[in-house]
């Protein structure tokens, strides 16, 4: 375990702190893995083992397409339109938070922080779910791409919150689950926690070079408050 203060981190830190959303905020892998294997059963492919499709928890859906099943761009964009026909319908509703994650979001805007989500799930799903779960009111500012958009990156995003915001790069932390989000914080040039609670790994967010790693809400809290 790699703790905060390790690596001199203290509370005055991180005055801005950008989270994604599947598998550091909210559980969201049925909704997801089955929205998956809907996609690809229209491609003809079938996957019974929902663990499998959990790879597509993280970077966008044509980025896995691509990668895992040699999609082209054309192909790719299709499968998000199979996708979706779920998704939006059932798959968005399928996901809770994890437990601790309100609490932690209250004590960190009560701190005086200022919080943001920067997520690849499409700007409108990612309302639809923040405001089910009630975190809005602890937010500055949610950031995911827009649903039209077939390159929009995980640094791109990143990106936009901190322009949006107007983020000290020096007081400003990204917190993810997979590797995407460390690249997401390294291309931006701000610090990263990676979460073991999630859907990534240990052997992941250290590969990509994770700043902290943290196993749980309450770590992750306790080091965000000081």
């Amino acid at each position: 375990m790699v703790f905060g203060k390790a690596l001199g981190i203290t509370n005055n830190m991180y005055n801005t702190i950008i989270f994604d959303l599947d598998g550091t905020l909210s559980q969201s892998a049925e909704g997801i893995t089955k929205s998956v294997q809907y996609m690809l059963e229209k491609f003809g492919i079938i996957e019974t083992d929902l663990k499998k499709l959990e790879c597509f928890i993280g970077p966008p859906i044509t980025n896995s397409l691509k990668d895992l099943y040699g999609f082209d761009d054309e192909k790719a964009w299709q499968g998000v339109m199979y996708y979706r026909e779920r998704f939006e319908k059932k798959g968005i509703y399928e996901n809770s938070p994890y437990e601790g994650i309100e609490e932690m979001l209250k004590c960190l805007k009560e701190s005086g922080k200022k919080l943001a989500i920067a997520t690849s799930k499409p700007q409108p799903q990612t309302d639809v779910i923040i405001n089910r779960y009630g975190f809005n009111k602890y937010l500055d500012l949610v950031v995911g791409p827009d649903p039209d958009s077939k390159s929009t990156t995980k640094s791109d995003v990143v990106r936009m919150v901190i322009n949006r915001l107007g983020c000290d790069k020096e007081t400003t932390v990204m917190v993810g689950d997979k590797h995407h989000d460390i690249v997401g914080a390294k291309d931006n040039n701000i610090k990263s926690i990676g979460v073991l609670y999630g859907y990534g790994s240990r052997q992941e967010l250290e590969e990509y070079g994770a700043d902290t790693i943290v196993a749980t809400v309450e770590e992750l809290t306790d080091l965000l408050l000081g």
